[in-house]
């Protein structure tokens, strides 16, 4: 797995390559948490590039959710393959998270 850091305006973007199963899914909890303790508390995770995740990826998610609850927070998920869309449906997540098809359209909400 590949975590590529970019800053868009007051946004974070995570763009994620690869898969996000136990053996990376501390990785990705990793990046989140030293970007959230630097005070970026925007975070737009861009999927486009995951192949697969697990319930330890999906575990992440739902802890970083869980962090980014506070007035002026923003969290979502961008770009997911039809396989992670598809995890993600089966999981609930989907009612969960705010999900957009780009990256411009997450952000145009914020």
């Amino acid at each position: 797995m590949e975590i590529i850091t970019t800053m868009h305006g007051g946004a974070t973007v995570l763009a994620v390559n690869g898969r996000v199963d136990t053996t990376t899914a501390g990785d990705l909890e990793s990046a989140i948490n030293s970007l959230i303790t630097e005070g970026n508390r925007r975070l737009l995770l861009d999927f486009g590039d995951v192949t697969y995740i697990s319930s330890g990826g999906l575990r992440v998610l739902l802890a970083t959710a869980k962090k980014l609850r506070n007035d002026g927070d923003r969290y979502a998920l961008c770009r997911l393959s039809p396989e992670v869309q598809k995890v993600m449906k089966l999981a609930g997540f989907t009612s969960i998270f705010s999900i957009f098809p780009s990256q411009d359209e997450a952000l145009a909400t914020w």
